[in-house]
């Protein structure tokens, strides 16, 4: 593996990919300036500070690297391939580091189609068939982040309440506000100013690569019991300390927020019913 600084020239440089932007499909790479590992079984099997990001459409953020930075006398080159419209053939390579072996976990494009970018000599990882990636020494979870993506969490003396069951299960002039690239604005707000007995802990836990490892409630409110539609970070990523152990509430599920007296609109999301 090499150390080289430089991004490699092959990089085709487009505009940044915005979401519905109504152009079409895109396939944009991009050189990352942060040095970039995979561990698997103990191996670092890929450690690169040329890797490329790629971004895709309805995709997300995904990292391709040069063979050259790839530990490929750990790889085994396998028949299957799979096939992409927009990038061609690709071939597969499973890992095998000691008695451990993850089957085609790798993957390149050695033909791709033309007008994307050169994939020639790049592979890419599936990220939960390995164990362990890296951006410089912090480990990352989920997927890979995208730079162009923000987090914000700002406090808010704006009254907020939050409707469920045809109850007021919070009321507060001390959330924080969350305002995340893409998504609804969110409502992080204190144990204090949540009806806490109206709230069971849940078993359920989801990562976010920009927030951290997610804990959930359950509430029964009006006769009924909504699942799992309340989450806290109680160890958030160091970036994003201030929602530490707050509650937040499903914008899409509950019957109403009202903010400063006045309902927040409901905008469309993966969470959404429909």
């Amino acid at each position: 593996m090499t150390d080289v600084q430089e991004a490699p020239q092959k990089v085709t440089h487009y505009p940044i990919l915005r979401p519905d932007s109504g152009s079409g499909h895109q396939v944009v790479l991009e050189a990352s300036p942060r040095r970039v590992r995979v561990e698997f079984n103990g191996e670092t099997i890929a450690d690169s500070r040329r890797a490329l990001l790629m971004h895709e459409s309805n995709h997300i953020p995904l990292y391709y690297f040069p063979m050259e930075d790839v530990r490929m006398d750990l790889l085994v080159k396998t028949d299957h391939s799979t096939h992409c419209p927009y990038k061609g053939d690709a071939s597969y390579w499973s890992v095998k580091v000691g008695d451990r072996v993850a089957e085609n976990a790798v993957w390149g494009y050695e033909n791709p189609v033309d007008g994307v970018p050169d994939l020639k000599g790049l592979v890419a990882f599936y990220w939960n068939k390995v164990d362990h990636w890296y951006e410089e020494d912090q480990e990352l979870f989920i997927h890979a982040r995208d730079p162009y993506k923000r987090v914000d969490a700002m406090p808010s003396t704006s009254r907020v309440q939050v409707k469920l069951g045809g109850e007021t299960v919070a009321d507060t002039a001390r959330a924080h506000f969350l305002f995340e690239t893409g998504l609804p604005t969110r409502y992080y707000i204190p144990k204090e100013d949540v009806r806490m007995d109206l709230l069971t802990p849940s078993e359920l836990k989801t990562g976010c690569p920009y927030k951290g490892t997610a804990r959930y409630y359950s509430v029964t409110a009006g006769g009924k019991t909504f699942e799992n539609i309340v989450w806290y970070y109680p160890d958030p990523i160091p970036e994003l300390p201030k929602v530490k152990d707050l509650l937040c509430f499903y914008n899409e599920k509950v019957d109403a927020i009202f903010v400063d007296g006045e309902e927040a609109p409901k905008q469309k999301s993966p969470w959404s019913d429909d």
